[in-house]
C-alpha cells in the first residue's frame, strides 16, 4: 500500500492511495480458503470443495468484500499516520474503470480540524437576570386554565342559541336525497363560532331554541379530505336536543381536583414552578449569549468549510420551514434569500463557538458518560419505526460521526455549565418584560454581527417576518395535541381552517426509516 499526499492546503487534505493488485488477490484467495470448509455443494463431500469452484461460486462477492475492507483501512492508516483530526466524514472514491485483477487508486479528501488554543476560564463575568414570578402572574395562568376548561350549562328553553352556545344535536346527513356514510351522529356537542364544522354549517344554527328542528343546507369545501363529499351540496336534518350556555368556573378546590391535583394550593404551586422554569430558561439563553460573546471576542481562527455548509444547511431549511407557514410566503422567501450571505456568516460562526466549546470541555475534563450516551441513543431512536430502531441504535454505535453528532448539544451544554460555575455571576432582579427585551437587543446586535466575518454561535433568527425564528430553540413548548376527529363528515378539517387564530397543532413527524451504512468508497 502506498500513500501520497496530494493536498495540503489551510484546512484541506487530499492522498492518494495505490492498493497493489497482487496484494487485492492475495487477500481474495486468504477469504476462499477460509470459507472453502462450509461451502457445501453437490457431489462433493462437506469441506472438499475445489478452491477453484469455490472462487468461481462466490469470488465476485469476496472480491468486493475485500475491496471494502482494503479501502476501510487504508483510510484507517492516513489517519493514524499522519495524525488527523477530520472535521467530517472523509469523501473516499476508488477510481474510475477500477477492474478486477488491476492496482486500485483510491482517493482520499477531507477537511481537519483546525489548532484551538483554549482559552484560559478563570476571570469570566456575567450578569444573571433573575425573574421572581410575581402572584398576578400566577392567577393569570390560573385564568387561562380556567378559560379552557370551559363547562356548559342547560339554557332556559325560549333562549335562541347565539355565539359561543353549546348545542347538543342529532343530525343527519343526505345528498340527492341519499344519506352517506359518516353523516349521522347523536347527542353530538357543538359550539357555535367554533369552527368545528364545514363553513355554514354553524352559522344557520344560530338563532334555534331547544326542541328545534331544522334543516341546513351546507356545500363541502373541494379540498375536503374525503374525495366523494368533496365539492358537493348536502342537506342535514337536525334536532337541537339541548341550548346550553357557558357556565361560571369557580377556581377551588374542586377545579384543581378535577385536573387531578389534591388542591388549589396544589395547582398554583404547580403553576408557580412551570413559570419559573420558562423565566429560568429565558435568563439562561441571555447569559449564554453574554458567554459566548465574551469566548468569540477573543478568538478567530479558520473553520472547516464543509461544516460551514452542513450547518448552513439545517439554518437555511428550518428558515424556508418557517416561511411556508407564513401567509405571504414568497415575500419572506424574498426576504431572507436577500440576507443569505448573513446567515451563512452566523453558520461560521457558531462552528467555531462550538470547536472552541469543545477544546475548552477536552482541556477541563467535561465528558459525557456512558449512561448519558445511551439515554441520547434511545431518545433519538424513538423518531425511528419500531422496526428500524434497532437497526438505528447498531448505525450510531458502528459510526463514530454519527454518535459525535448526537453527542454534541449535550457535550456543550455541559461545557456551558462548566463555565457557568467558573465564572463571576452578579444577579438583577429584573421583570419578564425586561428580560425579554434583554434578549431583543441581543437578537439586534446579533444582526449587526452578521454583516460581519464572523457570526454567533447560537444566533437567534431575525424578528423581522415570523420565518427568521431561531433554528434551535431548546427551550419551545411542544404544540398542543390536536383534538380528536368527530366522525361526522360535516367538522371541518383541522388543517384547512384559515381563518383559525390559533397556532396549528404541530403534525408528529412520520417515523423515519434507520439510515443505511455507507459503503466505504463508490466506484
Amino acid at each position: 500500500m502506498q500513500i501520497k499526499e496530494t493536498t495540503n492546503e489551510g484546512l484541506k487534505r487530499a492522498y492518494e492511495v495505490t492498493i497493489p493488485a497482487a496484494e487485492i488477490a492475495g487477500r481474495v484467495e486468504a477469504e476462499v480458503k477460509k470459507i472453502a470448509p462450509q461451502v457445501r455443494m453437490p457431489g462433493f463431500r462437506p469441506g472438499k470443495v475445489p478452491a477453484n469452484l469455490v472462487k468461481k461460486m462466490h469470488g465476485e462477492q469476496l472480491h468486493a468484500q475485500t475491496m471494502n475492507d482494503v479501502i476501510r483501512e487504508s483510510v484507517d492508516k492516513v489517519m493514524q499516520d499522519n495524525q488527523l483530526r477530520p472535521a467530517m466524514q472523509p469523501a473516499v472514491d476508488l477510481n474510475e474503470g477500477y477492474e478486477e485483477g488491476k492496482d486500485a487508486v483510491v482517493t482520499i479528501d477531507l477537511e481537519v480540524l483546525p489548532e484551538v488554543e483554549a482559552p484560559d476560564v478563570e476571570g469570566l463575568k456575567l450578569e444573571r437576570l433573575t425573574v421572581p414570578v410575581a402572584d398576578e402572574a400566577v392567577e393569570e395562568a390560573l385564568q387561562n386554565i380556567a378559560s379552557q376548561q370551559k363547562s356548559y350549562k342547560d339554557a332556559p328553553k325560549t333562549r335562541k342559541a347565539k355565539e359561543g352556545d353549546q348545542l347538543i344535536i342529532d343530525f343527519v346527513g343526505s345528498i340527492d336525497g341519499e344519506e352517506f356514510e359518516g353523516g349521522k351522529a347523536d347527542d353530538a356537542p357543538l359550539v357555535i363560532g367554533s369552527g368545528q364544522f364545514i363553513p355554514g354549517f354553524e352559522e344557520q344554527l344560530t338563532g334555534v331554541k331547544t326542541g328545534d328542528e331544522k334543516t341546513i343546507t351546507v356545500t363541502f369545501p373541494e379540498d375536503y379530505p374525503a374525495e366523494h363529499l368533496a365539492g358537493k351540496d348536502a342537506q342535514f336534518a337536525v334536532t337541537v336536543k339541548q341550548v346550553k350556555v357557558e357556565d361560571e368556573t369557580k377556581l377551588d378546590d374542586s377545579f384543581a381536583e378535577s385536573l387531578g391535583l389534591d388542591s388549589l394550593d396544589k395547582l398554583k404551586e404547580l403553576l408557580r414552578g412551570q413559570l419559573e422554569q420558562e423565566t429560568n430558561g429565558l435568563t439562561r439563553t441571555q447569559m449564554k449569549r453574554q458567554l459566548l460573546d465574551q469566548l468569540a471576542a477573543g478568538h478567530d481562527f479558520p473553520v472547516p468549510d464543509k461544516m460551514v455548509e452542513a450547518e448552513f444547511e439545517q439554518i437555511w431549511a428550518q428558515l424556508q420551514q418557517e416561511a411556508s407557514r407564513d401567509e405571504n410566503p414568497e415575500h419572506v422567501l424574498k426576504e431572507i434569500e436577500a440576507e443569505k450571505d448573513d446567515y451563512r456568516n452566523i453558520a461560521e460562526r457558531r462552528v467555531r463557538l462550538g470547536l472552541l466549546l469543545s477544546e475548552i470541555g477536552q482541556k477541563n475534563g467535561v465528558e459525557v458518560s456512558q449512561q448519558e450516551m445511551s439515554m441520547l441513543i434511545q431518545q433519538a431512536a424513538q423518531q425511528y419505526r419500531p422496526e428500524d430502531r434497532e437497526r438505528f441504535i447498531q448505525y450510531v454505535q458502528s459510526e463514530p460521526m454519527a454518535a459525535a453528532q448526537l453527542r454534541a448539544p449535550l457535550y456543550e451544554d455541559k461545557v456551558v455549565d462548566f463555565l457557568f460555575d467558573k465564572a463571576d455571576i452578579t444577579d438583577r432582579k429584573v421583570t419578564r418584560e425586561e428580560l425579554e427585551a434583554a434578549i431583543e437587543a441581543d437578537e439586534e446586535a446579533e444582526e449587526a454581527k452578521a454583516k460581519k466575518p464572523a457570526a454567533k454561535k447560537k444566533a437567534p433568527a431575525k424578528k423581522k417576518a415570523p420565518a427568521k425564528k431561531e433554528a434551535a430553540k431548546k427551550d419551545e413548548k411542544p404544540a398542543a395535541k390536536k383534538a380528536p376527529a368527530k366522525k361526522a363528515p360535516a367538522k371541518k378539517a383541522a388543517a384547512k381552517k384559515a381563518d383559525d387564530k390559533k397556532p396549528a397543532a404541530k403534525k408528529a413527524p412520520a417515523k423515519k426509516k434507520a439510515p443505511a451504512k455507507k459503503p466505504a468508497a463508490k466506484k
